[in-house]
């Protein structure tokens, strides 16, 4: 049986078989006080130090305890040489040093020696594997930099910058001068919509004057007659052709529309010019600084029509009127309005005037000059919007 379990004979002596006793320091008599050993099969116990347990005649027992599984082996019989040890003694058992633990037959020695590496199944998860010892080599040389090639470099990136910059700004002054080049062609192919497009196009049947009457009120206005294109001459007042003379005259086109309830009748025209933009610019610039659409000797004339409440619409009976040059297409738009009765105007009044607050002229007081503005508007809006649809590139 193991060291430190059960205790053998005294003197060291016993059956061959028997287990080879412990090694003790004690003198002979210790092992009086030893208890006797137990029946063969007993568990023991190795490897912890022996604590000392009372037992119930005053005696101490060894008795080691150790957290490993036990060993069976059996208990050698005591010698009959040896005395009993239920026997009282008066000698202080000495302390029992703990015996070498011995490794089971067969058993394998898996313990590291000192200083072995650490197997890699063995090396927690989160440990990084080790890794060889750096080395390095001698490296190239490299030799600083000439101050020549230094300038060499700045001269080429300069240049590089220059040259981009150079072709961006020709990209976009090309660009630039393509896009004022398409503008200018569309201005120029505006100029023929007058007979390529439909009359109820330039002058719809039906006019919507929705808040265009005095107070902010609805008006609607219906087209009751339109006259063939033509030139300036005869169409317009010989002082207003003399004064459209810088830009040119290439054609009129005129219709008259009356209002919901008949009373008033307006006659509204397109003057198609040969101007560039321009030109009209600067016509446009004359007729503001100038005043020239103020003036009463510069009326545009009236289209009358037979068999219409337009039928008495003549020079006499021109109350109100319009004159817009426009500078997005060749063309000036103007309207002049009276009464559908046939009643003559004294002191014709312009729209602008007609239409201030507190008016109380008779075209104010009958609303023409709401009349006037209201159809010129409607008219020049349908007019960019025929000209941008006509002369838009296709896509």
């Amino acid at each position: 049986m193991a060291a430190g379990g059960v205790p053998g004979a005294a003197s060291g002596t016993g059956p061959a078989d028997g287990p080879r006793p412990a090694r003790s320091t004690a003198p002979a008599s210790a092992a009086d006080a030893r208890p006797a050993p137990g029946p063969s099969g007993v568990e023991g116990t190795a490897g912890l130090r022996p604590v000392p347990v009372a037992g119930p005649a005053g005696e101490a027992a060894a008795e080691t305890t150790a957290r490993l599984r036990p060993v069976r082996e059996s208990v050698a019989a005591p010698s009959p040489s040896a005395p009993s040890s239920s026997a009282p003694s008066s000698v202080p058992p000495a302390p029992v040093t703990p015996p070498t633990r011995r490794r089971p037959v067969g058993a394998v020695d898996l313990t590291a020696r000192p200083g072995a590496p650490v197997p890699r199944a063995a090396q927690p998860y989160w440990m990084p594997p080790e890794t060889p010892v750096e080395t390095t080599t001698r490296l190239r040389p490299v030799r600083s930099r000439h101050p020549a090639r230094a300038a060499a470099a700045v001269a080429c990136l300069v240049l590089g910058l220059g040259l981009t910059g150079g072709a961006a700004a020709g990209a976009w002054l090309v660009g630039d001068s393509a896009a004022h080049a398409s503008a200018a062609d569309r201005f120029t192919e505006a100029r023929t919509i007058w007979h390529s497009v439909p009359v109820d196009t330039l002058f719809p049947r039906t006019l919507d004057g929705e808040g265009a009457g005095p107070g902010r009120a609805d008006r609607t206005w219906t087209r009751v007659a339109v006259a063939p294109d033509g030139p300036c001459t005869g169409a317009l007042d010989p002082l207003l052709v003399r004064a459209l003379q810088p830009v040119g005259c290439e054609r009129v086109l005129r219709a008259t529309y009356t209002d919901a309830t008949s009373t008033s009748v307006t006659t509204v025209g397109m003057v198609f010019t040969d101007a560039d933009r321009p030109g009209m610019a600067a016509l446009r610039t004359r007729f503001t600084d100038q005043s020239l659409d103020e003036r009463t000797d510069l009326l545009p004339r009236t289209l009358a029509a037979p068999g219409t409440v337009a039928a008495g619409f003549g020079d006499p009976q021109r109350a109100s009127w319009r004159v817009s040059v426009l500078t997005d297409v060749p063309v000036i738009v103007y309207a002049v309005s009276g009464f559908a009765d046939g009643r003559t105007v004294d002191d014709p009044q312009p729209a602008a005037e007609a239409m201030a607050e507190g008016q109380t002229s008779t075209p104010a007081q009958a609303g023409l000059g709401h009349d006037a503005d209201g159809i010129a508007d409607r008219i020049e809006r349908g007019l960019r919007t025929t000209a941008r649809k006509a002369t838009q590139e296709p896509q």
